[in-house]
């Protein structure tokens, strides 16, 4: 295989202060309640965004069966998380907002507001889908938009991630890297001004430009059908100078840490992004050796779009299904176009983690 491809956005990194109390707010109001990996070791190749000191953490990914990427949850173990020092507005510089998907807006926003406070008036984005806007206890916002998709119905108003938000100093500059590198080649809006669907957050009544990117293509890979499709939202203030939400943080602090795509064949995606002036800024199989994640084993890189925004590519080479028997697939032996079939996935909710 000389090429690759890219099948969609595996999961929105979120870091925090209390692994435990975050997870238990994403399982009730999110429903990211099926464990795909947990663990509590050293991030070692981290070290461009880390101080250049290994550092220890507890960290999760978590996915909602009724579609779209996951959530990692995700928390320093012995360094002390820092918080932003600052509220973070509509466009500043990083990803800003997170987007959930639900297949009846109306129902789940009366669900959510039911239990939660901190939720926004239902309204439209320029696209014209129903969508509103939650801010988490932690000050991370997520704009919940209208998509009919279901993989595996659980009888559920919500599921998981289907795009993001992200701040630019110039769109122009940025969408380079999201349509030629990650495939999001499809503009459904380019629009400017002062919009309805921002209100509910930090200067969300100034003039900003809005670029919504998807992809024509069909998307391929083994984990498709819980993908399903996403959307990329490019935000530009026209009003302000945007700040840079990770300014004299590490990764893993509080916060929206990068968004993570699926990936097949590294090597070849490596020479795309050299060639458009996206190198990668981490390697971890810089020998082409297999990373070992505990219950998964794979290969993980990273890229910055050109405001420091970061991107994570992930291509996994081994997968555990079940611990105890112990059965895991090998996916460099598969045919990697190809979808699992729903049974892989009915057999994840077997690890569901409950309230």
């Amino acid at each position: 295989m000389e090429d690759y491809f890219i099948s969609g956005i595996q999961q929105v990194g979120v870091g925090c202060t209390n692994f435990s109390e975050a997870w238990r707010w994403y399982i009730e109001m999110f429903q990211m309640d099926v464990r795909i990996l947990e663990d509590d070791t050293v991030a070692e190749r981290m070290l461009p965004y880390t101080g250049g000191e290994a550092q220890k953490r507890h960290a999760c990914i978590a996915v909602n069966l009724q579609g779209g990427g996951g959530f990692e949850i995700w928390q320093y173990s012995q360094r002390k998380p820092q918080p932003v020092s600052f509220q973070i507005q509509v466009g500043d510089l990083g990803i800003f907002a997170a987007k959930i998907k639900s297949r009846n807006v109306e129902a789940f926003h009366d669900e959510l507001l039911s239990k939660y406070e901190k939720v926004g008036p239902v309204c439209h984005n320029p696209a014209g889908q129903a969508c509103f806007t939650v801010e988490d206890p932690w000050g991370n916002w997520f704009q919940v938009v209208e998509d009919p998709y279901v993989f595996i119905d659980q009888k559920r108003l919500g599921g998981g991630i289907v795009g993001a938000m992200t701040g630019c100093t110039d769109i122009d500059r940025t969408i380079p890297l999201y349509r030629d590198v990650l495939g999001y080649d499809k503009v459904v809006y380019d629009v400017e001004g002062s919009f309805d669907d921002f209100s509910f957050m930090a200067a969300g009544g100034q003039r900003y430009r809005r670029v919504l990117l998807a992809s024509s293509k069909e998307r391929k890979g083994a984990f498709v059908p819980l993908f399903g499709q996403s959307t990329i939202e490019l935000v530009q203030a026209l009003e302000r100078q945007p700040r840079k939400i990770y300014e004299g943080r590490f990764w893993g602090d509080p916060g929206f840490i990068q968004i993570c795509f699926d990936v097949t064949n590294m090597r070849a995606l490596e020479k795309h992004c050299q060639a458009l002036g996206f190198p990668f800024t981490v390697d971890s199989c810089k020998g082409n050796e297999h990373f070992d994640m505990g219950e998964a084993s794979g290969h993980f890189t990273y890229v910055e779009d050109p405001d420091g925004t970061l991107i994570e590519l992930v291509e996994a080479h081994k997968l555990t299904v079940l611990k105890h028997p112990h059965i895991y697939i090998n996916m460099l032996t598969r045919n990697r176009e190809k979808a699992f079939p729903k049974l892989f996935f009915r057999l994840m909710a077997l690890n569901k983690v409950k309230l």
